[in-house]
């Protein structure tokens, strides 16, 4: 059969380019080496570590905060292969979400690992070995990234994890041991502090969430703390030993010699990811990948070869599940003869730790850096009435602005529903609002959202009306 194009990889980045090819009239395939569609997001990502996130969540605020709310509660425990099972129910409903799609939408699945004949011809070796060609137009290129794992660290996925296997641990950890304070690291690190698990996060660079602004990293740290995290900032894992029941850890102060070792449970192994065009065949169609393994496009995601584009983890960019959806859309509507656009300034970056850290547009290092004069307001969380009604006062709003012209070039934030409230910021961005438009906008109160205002306000003319 043919079709006018075909994905290969179906996570947010292949799965709406997919929807998007076959709304715009292309007869389109999907290609997915594993069962069930959606990519590392949906099966082992973005969806189950959420609802991790919030399960835990739910038990540390029984165990913490309930009494304080006048609820009294006998007997708490963690139910762990409960909570896993749930996990996997939401998985699993949210990956048949996608079947749906793909039959509404017309688009073929094919189950079984892609790689190219030539550029206009696909083979799909399925489980069993057997194999069937797909005749296509054009290819999109949407296999996404995996774990990097250096050879040193031993990876068992028994003791040594990556963020796959600490979805499914089924009993609670004393210790776990965390390399890595990004997002990934500090987002599972999280769940397990709050169950009880006693985390320690080592890290080579001197913060957390070295990416985001510099106030983001020292709030979202204070926070984490309080919930008994501890942290090894400066610090490089020289050595990862695991046993049948324990794994040991060696460390290393960045700047001197001074050594020592962390005993725990666990070791999760979160110091990013790496594209995944493992035997892809891109040799057969002249494609090469660059010194971090991405594949070079140009400005329309198209690869050196006409007809064959690329998104989302394996191209140049943040490894963001939005982000692919957004250039799968981009890939579809160019190829369709339409002229869209993708502000990659604009993508929201969000750290689903509690309180949530988001921001969007320049941070203040980046301002700086650029010498683009700025201005900056700030607005804490415990200054918000909604915020003490729900006992959420950590973070703060930050929103810096240009210092002549008023227009906000950057926001970051800490606080509880971070990741909801910076669409507003996103919003007020690609209009290219000014600091005082968003003063001027009508909050609902009491909402968290107000301290987008203030902050504005702070920006403004310095003149936070609550604090």
């Amino acid at each position: 059969m043919k079709y006018d194009v075909t994905i290969i990889g179906s996570g947010p980045g292949g799965y709406v380019a997919a929807i998007r090819c076959a709304q715009l009239g292309m007869k389109t395939a999907i290609i997915e080496r594993y069962p069930t569609l959606g990519g590392t997001c949906l099966n082992v990502g973005c969806i189950p570590s959420k609802a991790l996130l919030d399960s835990s969540e739910h038990y540390h605020n029984a165990h913490k905060k309930f009494e304080l709310h006048g609820i009294g509660l006998s007997n708490l425990k963690v139910n762990m292969p409960q909570m896993i099972k749930r996990k996997n129910e939401v998985v699993e409903q949210t990956t048949k979400g996608i079947d749906f799609l793909m039959k509404k939408n017309k688009v073929d699945v094919f189950h079984g690992h892609g790689s190219f004949i030539s550029a206009h011809k696909i083979s799909v070796v399925k489980d069993d070995g057997s194999k069937e060609e797909i005749e296509t137009e054009k290819v999109i290129i949407a296999t996404g990234s995996k774990p990097t794992m250096p050879a040193a660290f031993n990876y068992d996925k028994k003791r040594v994890i990556t963020s796959t296997e600490a979805l499914n641990i089924s009993k609670v950890p004393k210790r776990m041991v965390v390399i890595g304070g990004g997002v990934i690291g500090l987002e599972l690190g999280s769940v397990y502090a709050r169950l009880g698990t006693e985390v320690t996060v080592v890290e080579y660079l001197d913060r957390i969430i070295a990416g985001m602004d510099k106030d983001c990293s020292k709030e979202l740290q204070r926070s984490l703390k309080k919930l008994g995290i501890k942290f090894h900032l400066k610090h490089k894992v020289t050595t990862v030993k695991a046993t049948g029941r324990s794994v040991t850890v060696g460390v290393q102060k960045r700047d001197s010699e001074d050594t020592f070792e962390l005993k725990a449970d666990y070791c999760l192994v979160a110091i990013g990811r790496r594209p995944y065009t493992d035997k892809l065949g891109l040799e057969n169609i002249g494609l090469k990948t660059d010194d971090r393994g991405r594949i070079e496009t140009d400005a329309h995601l198209q690869t050196k070869v006409p007809g064959i584009y690329a998104i989302g983890d394996v191209v140049k960019g943040v490894m963001l599940a939005h982000k692919a959806s957004e250039e799968g859309v981009f890939v579809a509507e160019t190829m369709a003869g339409q002229k869209p656009h993708v502000d990659y300034n604009l993508i929201p970056g969000v750290v689903y730790t509690w309180p949530e850290v988001a921001a969007v547009g320049k941070t203040e290092e980046q301002l700086k850096e650029a010498g683009i004069p700025y201005k900056s307001g700030k607005f804490p969380m415990k200054a918000l009435g909604r915020a003490r009604a729900s006992t959420d006062t950590e973070g703060m709003v930050k929103i810096l602005a240009h210092k002549e012209t008023d227009e906000i070039l950057g926001v970051h934030m800490v606080a509880a529903r971070a990741a909801d409230m910076i669409a507003e910021a996103v919003a007020l961005m690609e209009f290219r609002a000014s600091a005082e438009d968003c003063s001027r906008m009508s909050h609902a109160h009491p909402t968290f959202a107000e301290a987008m205002k203030e902050a504005a306000l702070a920006a403004t003319e310095g003149r936070a009306l609550h604090i």
